[in-house]
């Protein structure tokens, strides 16, 4: 039978039935609204990716390899020592762990970047991984700078807290892992040393020593108590001390109180005396002392229960000063070695990196400490097989990654029963996670800033936190700045910037939830749950009044209720975020002049301006003919002044 007339026979029989069913054989056949539905199921089978020309193509040397799907989303950014063979291993064979292989389904497109050496492309990797984020990259997020210990490179040197950008000019010790560790050191250094810890503005005008001088924490340089080589020689004992050579110091100390009472100075080795005694108590009571003096990191990866971190220990001067932990993202399936790795990589990227690091589960160190010696323009080794003392350092970081996760997760429930709570209390819709919060802060509707604070995954969201500076209520008008600051963020929301909370919440009574429950009307979000937290009689704290719209009367919760409590750490956060900017508002509204804001108006012009008219209330009061009678003030700029200040 020909070809022909069977074809013919199954062209006229039409399209298969509605519901998909056809000849036993024949797939299933899904409708347009079928395939276009979320729900819909993934095609039997998808195209692997055909990574033949490229892997041809690629050469012998080190680069950057980025791994992308169909939509054009980063999947996974690597380096490679040779990056035809690293390429090749993923697809080339087979075995790979569900987390790989889910990855390498998804894969739609390759790219390399070939660089000079493994250290610069250690460096490339982890620019990349930051600006692309890639799904399948553990990811370690941490802005927050390390603080240092300064000592200031003036004649009486200064030290001091140190927070930013390092200059040429001052000598700095550290990094230490939080500020507190930064602060007993110059409590400490100012016990023993007396060493000079005020600003420079206040040493140049100081006619009497400080209360400092009294309590015997400063030496008074400021008015010439103690001369500049006496001095010198104390900054030097400091120096000694913060680099871990304690026992130095302390040598030099007892042989100067012995040439001292040999000369009969005995006022000068009675103090010398005391010097070595304040320090050798400082040094058994205040610090875990090291027999390796020097500076050194020890990192240590762990995992419980489905969370990972990574812990570091701080050794600085052979002394422990603190640690910190860091809990990365996108890890849950992550090996340990591709923590330490990853944390390796991005930690120290933009970070002064010690001498020595102990990460006993880095996989590639070797290649990561000569990427980490480039960085850093000297050798830094990085220990995996660690023994003696740093065995202990390493338990010790161990056991800080554990209490560091047991903390996180018992927070985690306690943060799921205050939400389960809240949501029974105030009988909102299961599934609430995400809470907004809002709060005005202004000092007689001067600098009015409105803030609005996330709650969302059981813990505050601080990177969405967001302020408003609002207009100025007048009369103490509050509600005409809550106004704004709610119209503006729903209208974001209803733009699709923000996704709508499951609560809103408003610090303030029954006048703050009207004007929620208005702009929410105007922006048709109806659906949002209200609530407004009223302070309770006398402000105290327990005796918080909950308002609900539709309910006449207040809803009081027991002070030891969950719900509540969830609720003050919410409205507090909103409370601390408004007045830190309303504070930052108003201090920069009193020491920036008005006439800064207008263009075209210098430096030189507003000193000649100011002085004309003996202030900025002068200047305003003036006409534009007075105005433009000043040196170097034409008719135009005069006329501009006038429009701007009026």
């Amino acid at each position: 039978m020909s070809k022909i007339p069977r074809l013919r026979k199954r062209l006229d029989a039409g399209p298969p039935a509605a519901d998909g069913a056809g000849r036993p054989g024949d797939p299933p056949v899904r409708t347009p609204a079928e395939i276009d539905s979320p729900d819909a199921a993934p095609p039997a089978r998808r195209t692997r990716y055909d990574a033949t020309e490229l892997l041809a193509s690629l050469p012998h040397r080190p680069g950057v390899y980025r791994m992308f799907d169909g939509a054009g989303g980063a999947l996974y950014v690597g380096k490679a020592r040779d990056l035809r063979k690293r390429v090749a291993s993923y697809f080339q064979k087979s075995g790979h762990e569900p987390r790989i292989a889910a990855m390498l389904a998804q894969v739609a497109r390759v790219e390399t970047t070939v660089t000079r050496s493994e250290g610069e492309a250690l460096l490339l990797e982890n620019n990349l991984i930051k600006s692309l984020e890639p799904r399948y990259n553990v990811l370690f997020r941490d802005d927050k700078s390390y603080p240092y210990l300064c000592v200031t490179g003036e004649e009486f040197p200064q030290i001091r807290f140190h927070r930013g950008p390092l200059e040429r000019v001052h000598r700095y010790f550290g990094p230490f892992p939080g500020a507190h560790a930064v602060r007993d050191g110059l409590a400490t250094l100012q016990k023993v040393f007396l060493l000079r810890t005020c600003e420079p503005s206040v040493f140049a005008n100081r006619s009497r020593p400080c209360m400092l001088h009294q309590i015997r924490r400063c030496t008074a340089p400021c008015v010439g108590l103690v001369s500049a080589g006496e001095y010198a020689e104390d900054v030097r004992d400091a120096v000694l001390f913060l680099q871990g050579k304690s026992d130095e110091a302390g040598a030099r100390l007892k042989r100067e109180m012995d040439e001292a009472s040999s000369a009969l100075a005995f006022e000068r080795a009675a103090r010398l005396r005391d010097k070595i005694a304040r320090l050798a108590q400082l040094q058994s009571r205040q610090f875990v002392e090291s027999a390796t003096a020097g500076d050194l990191d020890v990192v240590a990866a762990t995992e419980e229960r489905g969370l990972a971190a990574v812990n570091v220990v701080m050794i600085r001067g052979g002394r422990h000063v603190g640690d910190r932990t860091f809990f990365p993202r996108q890890a849950p399936a992550a090996a340990r070695e591709e923590l330490v790795d990853a944390f390796l990589a991005q930690h120290y990227l933009d970070r002064p990196v010690p001498p020595l690091i102990v990460a006993p589960n880095a996989g590639d160190h070797e290649a990561l400490a000569r990427a980490r010696t480039e960085q850093a323009g000297r050798p830094v080794d990085i220990v995996a097989n660690p023994g003696g003392e740093r065995r202990v350092w390493l338990e010790m970081a161990e056991q800080n990654a554990t209490l560091a996760i047991r903390q996180r997760l018992a927070q985690k429930a306690t943060q799921e029963e205050r939400l389960a709570a809240l949501v029974e209390a105030l009988g909102l819709p299961a599934g609430v996670q995400r809470i907004e919060c809002f709060d005005v802060s202004h000092t007689m509707g001067e600098a009015a800033v409105a803030s609005c604070v996330i709650f969302d995954r059981l813990a505050m969201q601080s990177g969405e936190y967001r302020r408003f500076n609002v207009t100025p209520p007048q009369g103490g008008d509050d509600y005409a700045a809550m106004r704004e600051a709610l119209r503006r963020r729903c209208a974001r929301i209803v733009a699709g910037e923000y996704p709508p909370p499951d609560l809103l919440l408003v610090d303030g009574g029954r006048g703050q939830v009207g004007v929620a429950v208005e702009v929410l009307a105007e922006q048709a979000l109806h659906g949002v749950p209200i609530a407004g937290i009223a302070k309770g009689p006398e402000r105290k704290a327990g005796l918080e009044e909950i308002v609900l719209p539709g309910h006449a009367a207040a809803l009081r919760l027991p002070a030891d209720h969950p719900g509540l409590h969830l609720l003050q750490q919410i409205r507090d956060e909103a409370h601390r975020f408004a007045i830190q900017g309303h504070r930052a508002r108003r201090g920069k509204a009193r020491t920036t002049s008005s006439l800064q804001a207008i263009a075209g108006v210098g430096a030189a012009k507003r000193k000649a301006l100011l002085t004309h008219f003996g202030g900025v209330k002068g200047v305003a009061a003036a006409s534009i003919e007075d105005l433009a009678r000043v040196p170097g003030i034409g008719r135009s700029l005069a006329e501009r002044i006038y429009a701007e200040l009026h």
